[in-house]
């Protein structure tokens, strides 16, 4: 079994996605809605672009679950699925 993460991918207009890797991939750096993601940077913004990933979460022996339920308890804790802090679309947020 790979090691689970849950990382926080932070943009350059400091909002951030928070998703779950169940490979721990180096490369990997979320999958927010891209249209979501690209209404907030102009053309010219879009030709350098950075990224910031940090792994707020591991382990070798979650299940799936375990997994998806801590997911969850990120996006909620990091408020990044309150479209002026983040990308994240689930659970929909419900204010404050």
């Amino acid at each position: 079994m790979s090691t689970s993460v849950i990382c926080k991918v932070t943009y350059p207009n400091g909002k951030i996605y928070v998703g779950q890797d169940r490979t721990n991939s180096l490369t990997y750096m979320g999958s927010p809605k891209d249209e979501y993601v690209a209404k907030d940077f102009t053309p010219e913004q879009r030709k350098r672009f950075t990224l910031t990933k940090e792994i707020l979460w591991s382990s070798d022996t979650a299940t799936l679950a375990e997994v998806n339920k801590k997911e969850i308890e990120y996006i909620l804790s990091e408020r990044s699925n309150d479209p002026s802090v983040g990308y994240n679309l689930n659970p929909p947020f419900k204010g404050k």
